[in-house]
């Protein structure tokens, strides 16, 4: 030991050592003497020495412990681990288990009732929901990889969620990209059909749950097509059926394939993308995401690149649409009443209940009626002065209304107008024409007005009419469509058919309801064919023509052939005014002429026109007195 080491302070010696150590420790040299504290002494420098090397050696031991220890701490980490995720995954197994796959929502399930016409052109709807259920082959195959190229590219082959659209969702969100669609098919339908739209981790997981089982448990094809029949497309459309007729107003089994690729592009952002057509900057982005659904499909191959290369942007129907009221709600409701009672359910159910009804209708020659009775009808006019234009004069000599000219009216008069047509010997009803605008007269004239007849009975007097004509000629004032029906009768050869206005109810495809004629004698054939002398005026003149009237209060006239009979009536009132109800009043000295041109126009459109014959040279013993001349001319 160094003496230079010994405490001269009187400390002891044992000190002194265990600063050597200290220092030695420290890697001082021991030549160099201690290292003195603050108060130059040697007694903190030793006590922060112990202090340290008291750390050490605890260190020391620590990490021998530790080494000797890792193994069994790393099993137990392990254990714990496991348990943890076995526990996770027996919870979710036995959350799979107990996950029932729900019932869709009512308003999924809840379906429109579509009405066409006897060609299949569209009429319109009832019900609360714009949509249609029909089976997946009534969408081609291009369609259904359309929405799939467009909206879950892996839809054939996930297990009915995908992790890596998730995570790309997920990741998009916190870093703030452009919002990432991270739903599979199977997930939107889940999410749209069968749960509630909110965002809450509870409602996501189990919609997770229910898009693995719904996967597991039913085919691809019965998703999509579970998916096609709720997805929203804009425009009031949920499915693709309904979104064919809106955006393009055809059924979806007649979608080509752009505009298949243009609804399949619709579904990202459908209340953005249904201005399409009509907003030139909405369109023009649609334009770019239908090419980017094209280019996908080429891809996959479920196009072919001449598909790809021939296909152009389709031309959308105008939206907003304009007022559905009209003339289309007068044929919807007589369809409608009939339809439900042939079902035997009522209109409520039938609008819910996702049927097609064929009607009788022939839409374009009930919108030329329209067109053609609209000049003047439910018009309001004043007293009428002046000269008369030659066009007038003209049509007034055709029909030889020269009384009815003579008489001014007084105050506002509103004519009606009321057209039937229907096929003799068959009951179906072609034309229904009830009134110029559903939204400001629901009253349908033509099926439920009852119109003073007059001389247009006449040739039914004396005659034994069966049911149901049986109190005909004892009926004042007869619904137009009544009237029809018995010239109808008398065309048939005294065979009465019952008018109808559906043909077929169809619901998904499989045919409910077919009609057949119901036809009866309701006069014998002599009885028919002595009507047939009065209107006819001579033998194998065709078309037939009959004038009618009820003073000059109302205007019948009837054509009829075994193909066709139309019947047109006019009447005028007063409208009412506050308290003060509607009042019959005088046509105006225009109505010879409206009717005649109603007349002509709905028979041309409906049966064509042929020279040879013309019914108005011919005289018609029916005629109100001081009228010599019928006003329908040739057909």
């Amino acid at each position: 030991m160094n003496g230079a080491d010994v405490d001269t302070g009187g400390r002891a010696g044992g000190t002194g050592v265990a600063v050597i150590a200290d220092d030695h420790d420290r890697g001082g040299s021991p030549g160099c003497g201690p290292r003195r504290g603050p108060g130059g002494g040697r007694h903190g420098a030793g006590g922060r020495g112990r202090l340290m090397a008291g750390l050490r050696r605890r260190l020391v031991k620590r990490r021998i412990r530790i080494r000797r220890t890792r193994g069994r701490r790393l099993r137990r980490a392990l254990v714990v681990l496991l348990a943890l995720l076995a526990n996770l995954v027996g919870a979710a197994v036995v959350a799979y288990h107990l996950t029932k796959i729900p019932e869709p929502h009512p308003e999924t399930a809840m379906q429109s009732t579509v009405f066409v016409d006897d060609h299949g052109d569209y009429l319109g709807r009832r019900g609360p929901v714009d949509r249609q259920e029909i089976p997946l082959s009534q969408v081609p195959r291009y369609v259904q990889e359309a929405v799939i190229a467009a909206e879950n590219r892996s839809f054939r082959s996930d297990t009915g969620i995908s992790p890596r659209a998730i995570a790309r969702a997920a990741w998009a969100t916190v870093s703030g990209g452009d919002r990432q669609g991270g739903s599979t098919i199977t997930q939107q339908y889940v999410k749209n059909a069968l749960l509630s739209p909110e965002q809450t981790l509870s409602r996501k997981a189990r919609e997770a749950l229910i898009s693995i089982k719904l996967d597991r448990t039913r085919s691809k094809d019965e998703i999509l097509q579970g998916y096609l029949n709720t997805v929203y497309f804009g425009r009031g459309a949920a499915g693709i059926q309904s979104a064919a007729r809106n955006y393009f107003g055809v059924d979806a089994k007649d979608l080509t394939v752009s505009q298949g690729a243009a609804l399949a592009s619709v579904i990202n952002i459908p209340s953005y993308y249904e201005k399409a057509g009509s907003d030139p900057k909405v369109t023009a982005k649609l334009v770019d995401r239908w090419e980017w659904v094209l280019d996908a499909m080429a891809h996959s191959g479920a196009i072919t690149s001449a598909q790809r290369a021939g296909a152009r942007f389709p031309a959308f129907r105008f939206y907003p649409p304009g007022d559905t009221d009209g003339q289309r709600q007068y044929l919807i409701d007589a369809a409608a009443s009939e339809a439900a009672d042939r079902l035997g359910i009522t209109e409520d159910q039938l609008a819910r209940g996702g049927y097609t009804v064929r009607t009788t209708f022939d839409l374009t020659a009930q919108d030329a009626t329209a067109e053609l009775a609209a000049d003047g009808t439910e018009k309001k006019t004043g007293e009428k002065t002046g000269e008369k234009t030659a066009e007038e004069k003209a049509a007034d000599a055709k029909a030889g209304g020269k009384k009815r000219a003579e008489v001014k009216t007084s105050g506002d008069v509103r004519v009606h107008t009321a057209v039937v047509a229907l096929v003799p010997g068959d009951g179906a009803v072609r034309v229904l024409y009830g009134g110029a605008d559903y939204a400001s007269q629901p009253f349908n004239d033509a099926r439920d007005g009852a119109v003073e007849a007059g001389t247009a009975l006449q040739p039914f007097s004396g005659m034994k009419l069966l049911a149901p004509l049986t109190d005909l000629t004892r009926t004042a004032a007869p619904t137009p469509l009544r009237l029809a029906s018995a010239y109808a009768t008398a065309a048939a050869h005294g065979v009465y058919a019952t008018p109808y206005t559906v043909a077929k109810i169809t619901r998904a495809g499989r045919t409910l309801y077919e009609a057949h004629p119901r036809t009866r004698t309701a006069m014998t054939r002599a009885d028919a064919g002595t009507v047939a002398k009065l209107l006819y005026g001579r033998l194998d003149a065709a078309p037939a023509t009959r004038t009618g009237a009820a003073g000059l209060r109302t205007l019948w006239q009837t054509t009829y052939d075994e193909h066709l009979t139309l019947t047109v009536a006019l009447f005028a009132e007063h409208p009412a005014k506050g308290k003060k109800a509607a009042l019959p009043a005088p046509l105006p000295y225009t109505a010879g002429s409206r009717s005649l041109s109603v007349s002509e126009g709905v028979w041309s459109k409906i049966v064509g026109t042929a020279e040879g014959h013309d019914p108005a040279a011919e005289p018609n013993p029916g005629l109100p007195t001081g009228q010599t001349k019928p006003i329908l001319a040739t057909r």
